[in-house]
């Protein structure tokens, strides 16, 4: 069975097609037949995981869509045309049994071609509201796989199948004491906090973070993963630090497959709220702070952590409001009350969906059928 995968270019994008395409090779397998994946989509950091799974890349020119005016509107607009005729001829000499689209701006032409080759597909949205791409997509597509039921108002009822949002099986088997080794972690007892601050980094998240450090380390280890284009800065920032407990923060730029042992080693995990992020902390069963990124489009990031929290699995504040006192005392406030610990860690076990990549896999293997 042949599948092409599309998608935008982001972790949240790629990752997710990755954990899809494990489980569709392990159903495929079982079953004794063979398969071929392809992904088509922008030129992104991101790319290389997709090629070291073993699926070869095509790129594609990405146009953005726009809900606002910018001047960005007419100057990309020519790669539209183009990212169209690229995705005509990428998916006509692949010729697919069936298309996954993980959605981004960058999947409406590949989704686009298919519908033109009369070629079946299947979108997925990962948060709480559609993204434009995914809502235009929809109408060319044969289902659409939801995260979360508010997502269900922006589709045809008919196309729904509700699956959760897919995480890669890895990120399950993270191991504390590798982690230990990996950050150079202290066996002092104190709790381990893990910020995320995504591929390349939140400015603000960095920035309230290290005003905020020197409280914290006094209480508790940090693994930062500031970012790749922060990382040199934030390294010559601390090296001229003369604080107490300094060997309890630990920077790194950003982590690949090793993110499984920083959520092992976590007792509480402060993110912005995409929804790739979520899924797997609350897989991890950690209790999170949830800082939503305020210019996600249609505020889904917002709405993505207004729901955890609504259902006692994560802690929400707003960037607005942020400042280093409330970071440390919401930090502290769950580290420092057992019950309140518990009962997050609880209510983000019972929202996990582990075999999410597995219902997508399925629809996908049924629709190429």
């Amino acid at each position: 069975m042949k599948i092409l995968f599309t998608g935008g270019g982001t972790g949240g994008h790629l990752m997710p097609i990755i954990a899809v395409a494990e489980q569709i090779k392990l159903l495929l397998s079982a079953t004794g037949e063979k398969h071929e994946f392809l992904f088509i989509g922008p030129e992104s950091f991101f790319n290389e995981a997709v090629i070291n799974f073993g699926m070869p890349v095509k790129k594609i020119r990405a146009y953005k869509l726009r809900r606002y005016w910018s001047v960005k509107t007419i100057t990309e607009f020519i790669n539209f045309p183009i990212g169209i005729i690229q995705s005509l001829w990428h998916v006509y000499w692949f010729m697919p049994d069936a298309v996954f689209a993980k959605g981004g701006y960058a999947s409406f032409s590949v989704v686009f071609a298919a519908w033109v080759y009369r070629i079946p597909v299947i979108i997925h949205e990962s948060d709480s509201v559609a993204g434009l791409a995914n809502i235009i997509s929809s109408k060319l597509a044969n289902k659409v796989a939801i995260a979360y039921e508010s997502a269900g108002a922006f589709f045809s009822p008919k196309k729904i199948v509700f699956t959760g949002n897919p995480i890669r099986k890895e990120i399950l088997e993270g191991n504390k004491e590798e982690a230990g080794e990996e950050f150079s972690l202290k066996k002092n007892g104190l709790p381990v906090i893990f910020v995320i601050g995504g591929s390349q980094g939140s400015q603000k998240i960095n920035e309230i973070l290290l005003q905020s450090v020197q409280g914290i380390i006094a209480k508790a280890q940090i693994i930062h993963q500031c970012g790749i284009e922060n990382y040199e800065e934030i390294r010559e920032e601390i090296a001229g630090w003369s604080m107490p407990h300094l060997e309890n923060y630990h920077v790194v730029p950003f982590l690949r497959e090793n993110i499984r042992d920083a959520y092992a080693a976590s007792d509480i995990i402060v993110s912005r709220a995409g929804a790739n992020s979520i899924s797997e902390i609350v897989s991890v069963g950690k209790p999170s702070i949830l800082i939503p990124l305020p210019t996600s489009a249609s505020d889904h990031q917002l709405k993505n952590a207004y729901y955890f929290s609504s259902r006692g699995a994560a802690v929400m504040l707003e960037e607005e409001n942020l400042t280093p006192n409330l970071l440390y005392d919401t930090i502290f406030g769950v580290l420092e009350n057992k019950e309140k610990q518990m009962q997050m860690i609880r209510a983000a076990r019972a929202l996990a969906m582990p075999d999410a990549a597995k219902n997508i896999a399925e629809e996908i293997i049924k629709l190429g059928k």
